[in-house]
């Protein structure tokens, strides 16, 4: 008899203990579930080259910050724009100054910069064309639609005397109307999708074509080597971080731009795109 209550007694205790062990292991669950939820989520909408590349090098770096970030990749200008103004993003990362300032002028979107952090120097492509001073006479230049980018590509024709714009003429807002004189009589055309120029690069041979930086490196171009007349880095055109004004002060969106400004970060950008794009510390 005392031995069958010994035996019982043992697991009586072995019971309790596996209890205790589920309760502990319950805990330990709910504590990890817990922390789990208080990471705060942040979906950003970026193209794919290289603001997505970027960003992946930034997600470590905000999980141990408490941050999750969930990037949403685009392959054109005018979606990214959209989905942060319905609230599908929090934030996107795609686009320069003066192309926002554009889209809150026509579209009335209420966004603002929280912080600038590259420039990509925009370049002027050709087969066939191999200097400047062998353009020939009537060259078509093909550039996107984005009216944004028109006095950028104008001003680097300018800067190598190819063209002059009339004087007093804000070179940011320079269309090809602004044009005073044009001694090798270029055409501009300017109704290609900034995603279809390295096509256009590839079939137009003869012509001069402007390739934003994101999609020349995508078509495995070389902007420091493949461009005939590439902007320099005192281009006014920073790639910005976008929220929704409401946003603006956000702790985590502006952690997310404190880590992209991290020297980490930043030499990052300097080694992966070997002068292609170009970093900028704080500059909005």
């Amino acid at each position: 008899m005392k031995k069958i209550l010994a035996l019982v007694s043992i697991l009586l205790v072995l019971a309790l203990a596996a209890c205790g062990g589920s309760k502990e292991e319950s805990s330990q669950e709910t504590t990890n579930s817990s922390e789990k939820k208080s990471n705060e989520v942040i979906k950003v909408g970026a193209s794919s080259v290289p603001h997505a590349q970027i960003l992946e090098q930034v997600k470590p770096i905000l999980e141990e910050k408490g941050i999750t970030l969930k990037i949403e990749e685009y392959q054109d200008y005018v979606l990214p724009n959209q989905d942060l103004a319905s609230g599908d993003l929090d934030a996107n990362y795609f686009q320069h100054i003066p192309y926002l300032n554009n889209q809150k002028e026509e579209l009335g979107y209420d966004f603002t910069s929280i912080g600038g952090i590259h420039i990509e120097p925009i370049g002027i492509y050709s087969q066939n064309i191999d200097s400047v001073e062998k353009i020939p006479e009537g060259t078509e230049v093909i550039m996107s639609r984005s009216v944004a980018d028109h006095g950028r590509i104008l001003s680097l024709l300018e800067s190598k005397g190819l063209i002059e714009l009339a004087e007093g003429v804000n070179k940011i807002e320079a269309t090809v109307d602004d044009i005073v004189k044009n001694p090798k009589n270029l055409e501009f055309s300017a109704d290609i999708d900034a995603a279809f120029l390295p096509d256009m690069y590839k079939s137009e041979e003869d012509a001069l074509v402007a390739i934003n930086t994101n999609y020349a490196i995508q078509a495995e171009l070389n902007p420091m080597e493949d461009s005939l007349i590439l902007e320099g880095d005192e281009s006014p055109y920073v790639n910005v971080i976008a929220v929704q004004t409401e946003d603006k002060e956000n702790k985590a969106l502006n952690t997310l731009v404190d880590v992209l400004h991290s020297k980490e970060i930043q030499d990052y950008i300097v080694n992966e795109f070997d002068g292609a794009v170009v970093p900028v510390d704080g500059k909005k």
